[in-house]
């Protein structure tokens, strides 16, 4: 068979235990495909191929056995702020440009133990600040539906390794829209799930009360089969939360009937490209169509969020990159980029004796305020939806010394991120050939309700049907 790199988890699971093909032919596909389009693309700081096939010829002999893992012979990339035993990880920094690791994280983990197969560690911005891939210190990733534009981020490279068919699933972290802002801009599906609901451990960090790591997949359907193994407890992680796990693979929703999908207002009348609303709102009449009962509701202006992400997140990134030192790990402090030094700078500032009560403090109580504004929300509305961000994908060197730029774009997302609710993007549209995302929040823990809304719109409208012509 031709062109496996094209196929779904869904997809390549069906084919290999057929014995359509082979796990070591599917790598084969998939490191080919990156040959091919590497170069244009950028989306990987560094490629596996040797033990990728290793792992593949190890997997077809377990298949041939009768193993039942859940991933077996899946080709993946990870995003280069997971800790991938004795592999190189980066966080897109100089400052970790020789950093092999001595232990795993768990997510990258758990994909090993069901047999999935990394591939590639992915490009980000750097230490994940940023919503461009701009800042990355080795380079710039590309979007492929558009060479000259970006591609989104931090998770940038996963959202592009995807889209390009450079691999099948890819794991990314999410702090205020890394995962649903490089989606949407790139045109694939990006799952944000619940804080907690996924193991931090092992994921370099950036914003501790936000991160949250997930998945981009090229369907819905994939990306409930990598959740319902990454998800779960981990005593490894404090903040992982003891609640149980749904089976995120029992797709089950048939109809939105009875289901009711609330609007923000705010959202609405926030500043957006004309045909990201004009995408937006045709998308909400494919879900009424599916019989959902869509509805106007109040939430907060996104700008509320926007200011107290910049100000919590700017403090974390302070205390998270203090150890960097070069005394313990990590090259010296001068070769943080420009980005991570501004971060520092305003983090340290708002946590500084005078300032705290001024600037941390009001931030975390406006915080408390968004948190309870969605539970209010909640008590009448199963879902609420928006566009993922307010444009589409911008020309490379639109963020460079923007430095709201990422909250700008992630305006959309942050209200969610704050309150450590589940949110996923998918495509609902083009505008100029380029991909438009909407975006569904749920309440906390109700990954499976909005993966099961986001496969019925996949159905209704199929844009992952679409690719770009590399």
């Amino acid at each position: 068979m031709k062109n496996l790199y094209n196929l779904t988890i869904e997809e390549s699971l069906r084919g290999l235990n057929a014995g359509d093909f082979s796990s070591v032919e599917l790598v084969k596909s998939v490191l080919e495909r990156i040959e091919k389009v590497e170069d244009k693309v950028k989306a990987y700081i560094s490629i596996f191929k040797e033990d990728a096939l290793l792992l593949a010829k190890q997997a077809d002999a377990e298949r041939k056995k009768g193993s039942k893992k859940k991933l077996l012979g899946i080709p993946y990339s990870a995003k280069d702020l997971f800790n991938t035993k004795g592999y190189l990880t980066t966080a897109s920094s100089k400052v970790l440009e020789n950093y092999i690791t001595l232990y795993e994280s768990t997510v990258t983990a758990k994909l090993k133990n069901e047999g999935a197969i990394l591939i590639g560690k992915t490009n980000s911005d750097a230490f994940a600040h940023g919503s461009s891939t701009e800042n990355s210190d080795f380079f710039v990733t590309k979007n492929p539906w558009d060479l000259t534009r970006l591609p989104g981020g931090s998770s940038g490279g996963s959202a592009a390794a995807v889209t390009a068919d450079e691999t099948i699933f890819a794991i990314g972290t999410e702090t205020g829209g890394s995962i649903r802002h490089p989606a949407g801009w790139c045109g694939c599906v990006g799952l944000k799930p619940t804080y907690g609901r996924v193991s931090r451990f092992g994921v370099i960090s950036m914003c501790s009360s936000t991160d949250s790591p997930g998945l981009l997949t090229k369907t819905a359907k994939d990306a409930g089969l990598v959740l319902n193994v990454i998800a779960g407890n981990d005593s490894k992680d404090a903040t992982s939360s003891s609640k149980s796990v749904d089976d995120y693979t029992e797709i089950l929703l048939d109809s939105l009937k009875g289901k009711v999908i609330g609007v923000p207002r705010a959202f609405l009348n926030y500043q957006m490209e004309e045909m990201v609303k004009t995408q937006f709102l045709k998308s909400l009449t494919d879900l009424r169509d599916l019989g959902a009962k869509i509805v106007e509701i109040d939430l907060m202006d996104p700008k509320y969020a926007v200011a107290v992400y910049t100000i919590v997140q700017r403090a974390e990134v302070s205390s998270n990159l203090a150890r960097y030192d070069g005394i313990r790990y990590g090259n010296i402090r001068e070769s943080f980029g420009h980005e991570a030094q501004r971060r520092i700078l305003l983090g340290t500032y708002v946590l500084s004796a005078g300032y705290y009560d001024k600037y941390y403090q009001k931030a975390q109580k406006v915080r408390s305020l968004v948190c309870s504004d969605f539970d209010r929300a909640f008590k009448s509305v199963d879902l609420i939806v928006s566009p993922t961000s307010p444009s589409t994908a911008l020309k490379v060197g639109a963020g460079i010394d923007q430095a709201m730029f990422g909250e700008i774009m992630d305006a959309f997302a942050l209200p969610a991120a704050l309150a450590g609710l589940c949110a996923i993007s998918i495509p609902c549209g083009f505008s100029q050939n380029l991909p438009v995302g909407m975006q569904l929040i749920g309440p906390k823990f109700s990954e499976k309700l909005i993966l099961e809304v986001a496969n019925l719109y996949e159905k209704e409208v199929d844009f992952s049907r679409f690719k770009p012509n590399l």
